[in-house]
């Protein structure tokens, strides 16, 4: 049986959990896990550590609540994506009528690369929506920074209080409408140099070999492998689906390969491309999809000028 905020709800139910203590995070969570215990419901935490032993600590001892290495799910948004489907669908097999879930992101992914988080914040709006879910995404005020608690307010349908209240966000905007917003993303240094390699209409076997010409050994060998599937993709796409002309830049740092892949045209036109596979595998939607799941950053832009895809291998997580 449904309770609370989510009662009458049908599919997924989103929301915010912005804190500015301790106190205030658990006067969120710790009824809204209580409830769920309470009501026979799958119970999960995805917390980072010190949050998760804060959680723990003020649960009643074997209480029933799991606790998921929040570190591990959200490694990248399409494999948290693809992780949590994968959860909940087991829980429905197994008679779930109603699922919880608590989570955060890590500290890291609000920095540099939270243009792809905030399209997975917007993303599992549709993503979960046939699994009867409620979750609650938590955001620390203190430490978060106000942009991306302002794409927090976009991302997420309603807000959950520390005095109890579940309230609709005024700000929330249809993923279909968000996703084709473009998100600022911060240039890479190693941008403003000139790139390594630059490529004119390269065939998807010249920019395979150009990815492992530059890789040349500064990279563990599956970060390299991984980066030329990705732009092999990219480039398969712009070729097939994009307009001329079609470019591939690589640029090469210490600790990570940065590509980009630009066409003359649009982009995709399915919105969640990327972070969901296309259904029937057209319009570049699958290779998209692995790109995500082979990098540890994708960005993406339109401009008068075409569209374009980032790429990086390694650290993304430079200082901007």
């Amino acid at each position: 049986m449904r309770t609370g905020a989510a009662a009458g709800h049908r599919g997924y139910f989103h929301e915010a959990a912005c804190y500015a203590s301790e106190e205030e995070l658990l006067a969120v969570v710790v009824p809204f896990l209580l409830g769920g215990v309470a009501a026979g419901e799958p119970t999960v935490v995805s917390l980072g550590a010190r949050n998760a032993a804060l959680v723990r600590g003020a649960l009643p001892a074997g209480c029933g609540v799991t606790f998921l290495p929040g570190g591990d799910v959200y490694a990248r948004p399409t494999a948290a994506i693809r992780s949590y489907r994968e959860m909940l669908a087991g829980h429905v097999a197994d008679g779930a009528r109603q699922i919880r879930i608590v989570g955060e992101l890590p500290p890291s992914a609000l920095g540099v690369t939270w243009d792809w988080w905030a399209r997975y914040e917007s993303a599992i709006n549709h993503a979960y929506d046939e699994f009867p879910l409620w979750s609650m995404c938590a955001y620390d005020t203190r430490s978060t920074p106000a942009s991306v608690l302002r794409d927090v307010a976009r991302t997420h349908p309603r807000h959950a209080t520390p005095d109890g209240r579940h309230l609709p966000s005024p700000d929330y905007t249809e993923p279909t409408t968000y996703l084709r917003e473009n998100r600022p993303t911060p240039p890479d240094p190693l941008q403003s140099t000139p790139p390594v390699v630059e490529l004119s209409e390269p065939t998807a076997a010249q920019a395979r070999a150009a990815v492992h010409a530059a890789g040349g050994g500064r990279l563990p060998v599956d970060d390299v492998e991984d980066l030329v599937v990705a732009v092999s993709e990219t480039v398969t796409n712009a070729l097939r689906h994009g307009q001329p002309p079609v470019c591939l830049r690589l640029w090469v740092g210490p600790d990570r390969l940065v590509a980009t892949v630009s066409d003359g045209g649009d982009g995709p036109k399915d919105p969640f491309a990327g972070l969901l596979p296309a259904g029937d595998g057209t319009e570049g939607g699958l290779g998209l999809w692995i790109a995500h799941q082979s990098c540890n950053h994708v960005s993406a832009h339109r401009g008068p000028g075409g569209y374009t895809l980032r790429l990086t291998a390694g650290n993304p997580h430079f200082v901007a």
